[in-house]
């Protein structure tokens, strides 16, 4: 007997010792702030050159539209081959598609910088330097919700620390305003230079601290593998199909808020620069905040989820209607507060609902397709937004306001947790 409880012990330390490799070499706490640089480290390339795009319009003697496609290209080919990183890391592994993405991430970078620091007419290969900034996005930062949902098992553990991952990634378009106008406060072109030395800080957190947990399965014939992505829709699709929906409007009004304000504080008020960053980060921080104490609310309890994020669309749009009735500088500047609240809560809920209620064979290229929406709505807010500021500023309001009641009744009619077994 005595030899064989030492070989059920040694066992059960060779289990312990694997669990632990998979959360990061023993330590969940370095293994999830390492996986939180990723999102941190993609808003920052791209949410630091907003308040810049004032100063590019004026040194590359652009339109304010033309200065919205910076931001604009970078998601455009995100969103193209953000389900093609999701599948491929399914199929090879997370941190095999994360760390080529983020070398390539910080290339374009280098690409965008070296354009505008040498070239006259620098305009069209800083957009090829986005363009390949935004195929490196689109292996990063997506491919960060199913590795949470391998890392760990338990439900609770997997929305709080999608709720840090979510904060993560808002603390960048906190930081991003105040980082950018600093930086180009010393040469305009620098923001770009900078993304690189980020890139290069978290391939080496990945690289060092998290140990991804090793899958028996292998990679499935690619047509079983969509015969098995559209069962899920078939199954799943009504509560999947809205949550990709609010996803695309939360982004959206999130991108178009933040370009309408940078624009105003700089055009309307005279508040440029480092002063105009730490302005943009009120409603950002408190975008923030909400993301962090929603995501250690919500656990596991999906029904909560639906109702926090309903809630916080309701809050996001009544905000925006408010903002029609006067330009007060801070009237506005609260009300973008309150709407970074709304969309702080509802963020985390939705990044839950769509890992947990996938299995992880398919988790990497659902939630991918999920994070492909996302970005359409950061591609389109910017420009969509110029074009309408062009026009009286209340149509604005009305249309986000809009699209924020039909993002709330999505939720309200079509997500129902208490009444389906995934959502």
């Amino acid at each position: 007997m005595n030899h064989v409880e030492k070989l059920l012990s040694k066992k059960e330390k060779g289990t312990s010792k694997h669990k632990k490799k998979a959360s990061g070499g023993g330590n969940k706490t370095w293994a999830i702030l390492s996986i939180s640089s990723i999102p941190l480290v993609m808003t920052l390339g791209n949410s630091m050159l907003i308040p810049v795009l004032p100063v590019m319009e004026r040194e590359l003697k652009i339109s304010s539209f033309q200065s919205s496609m910076i931001i604009t290209v970078y998601s455009l080919v995100a969103i193209i081959l953000i389900p093609l990183a999701g599948y491929l890391s399914d199929h090879i592994g997370r941190k095999k598609v994360i760390i080529p993405s983020l070398i390539i991430t910080g290339i374009g970078g280098i690409i965008s910088g070296w354009a505008s620091w040498k070239l006259a007419d620098a305009y069209w290969l800083i957009l090829v330097g986005r363009a390949l900034q935004g195929v490196g996005a689109a292996g990063a930062a997506p491919i960060v919700l199913p590795l949470v949902g391998d890392m760990f098992k338990k439900e609770d553990e997997v929305s709080s620390t999608l709720g840090i991952i979510e904060t993560s990634n808002t603390f960048g378009k906190v930081l991003s305003p105040i980082l950018g106008a600093f930086l180009a406060g010393f040469l305009w072109y620098l923001p770009f230079f900078s993304i690189p030395i980020f890139c290069a800080l978290s391939t080496i957190l990945m690289l060092v601290l998290v140990k991804t947990p090793k899958t028996e399965e292998k990679g499935i014939p690619f047509k079983e593998f969509l015969i098995k992505i559209k069962q899920i829709f078939t199954d799943n699709g009504r509560w999947l199909y809205a949550i990709f929906i609010v996803g695309v409007i939360l982004m959206f009004v999130l991108f178009g808020v933040l370009f309408y304000l940078s624009s105003m504080l700089e055009n309307n008020y005279g508040i440029k620069d480092v002063k105009k960053g730490f302005f943009l980060a009120v409603p950002l921080g408190a975008l923030c905040l909400a993301s962090f104490f929603t995501g250690k609310k919500i656990k596991e309890n999906k029904v909560l989820m639906k109702w926090i994020t309903f809630a916080g669309i309701v809050l996001l749009g009544g905000s925006i209607v408010l903002l029609s009735f006067t330009k007060e500088l801070w009237f506005m500047i609260g009300l973008f507060l309150i709407s970074g609240i709304g969309i702080g809560a509802s963020l985390p809920c939705l990044d839950a609902l769509i890992t947990e209620g996938i299995k992880k064979e398919q988790r990497g290229t659902i939630t991918s397709i999920y994070s492909s929406m996302r970005f359409i709505g950061v591609a389109a807010g910017p420009p969509v937004i110029a074009l309408l500021m062009r026009g009286t500023g209340k149509t604005i309001f009305y249309i986000l306001s809009g699209i924020c009641l039909l993002a709330a009744i999505l939720v309200f009619f079509l997500i129902k947790p208490d009444k389906e077994s995934h959502a």
